[in-house]
């Protein structure tokens, strides 16, 4: 699969040269996101329930292939496409209906397993990484090893699918990672690949 797709950013990129837009910040076909949005969970995502004072209740799951996990009392919850906050009020109603009048629950995911970006081109460990909330595409690249000496750092290119289709839009990573140009947050399944140096 990295082969495929560093196959086809890498002949978009030869293809087009630096024709995808490089204002991230006004470009209206490239939806841009302040990492703030809702993450719902999928399979062999991993997140904590902490039920106040109920400690038999409280603990960490991983959610089943089938989109699903074994919640002590309540048996098997559909947790798939489901956020934090969706999860833990499914489970405060659960409680309530039988045992606990009053719970309070707090959900807090701790490993989006089920989510990727791909980090391709000039750094040191291309590949695939975890999606983590609010990821921002300086901790990619920095996870993925940072920049080799031959990458064009102010001109990466983050490739995203849209309900409108594939989108591309450059971004000044030096730039940003020197306090001279504003974050860019990542969405699971963000492409981002760092050209070579033509110099």
């Amino acid at each position: 699969m990295l082969t495929r797709l560093w196959l086809t950013v890498l002949s978009v990129f030869f293809i087009t040269g630096c024709s995808a837009s490089r204002d991230y910040l006004k470009d209206i076909n490239f939806p841009v996101t302040d990492g703030s949005q809702a993450m719902v969970l999928g399979p062999g995502d991993i997140f904590a329930v902490q039920v106040y004072r109920e400690h038999d209740l409280s603990g960490e799951f991983q959610v089943s292939k089938d989109g699903t996990i074994d919640y002590p009392l309540l048996g098997i919850l559909h947790v798939g496409g489901k956020s934090a906050s969706e999860v833990s009020e499914m489970i405060r109603k659960g409680l309530a209906k039988r045992y606990l009048r009053h719970a309070y629950v707090s959900v807090l995911i701790k490993k989006y397993r089920s989510k990727r970006v791909y980090v391709l081109g000039e750094v040191r460990h291309p590949g695939t990484l975890p999606f983590q909330e609010r990821m921002t595409i300086v901790q990619a690249i920095a996870q993925a090893g940072g920049f080799k000496r031959t990458a064009r750092t102010d001109d990466v290119i983050v490739t995203r699918m849209t309900p409108k289709g594939e989108k591309k839009v450059v971004v000044p990573v030096e730039s940003i990672s020197e306090g001279k140009a504003p974050n860019f947050f990542l969405v699971p399944g963000d492409i981002v690949f760092v050209p070579e140096s033509l110099l």
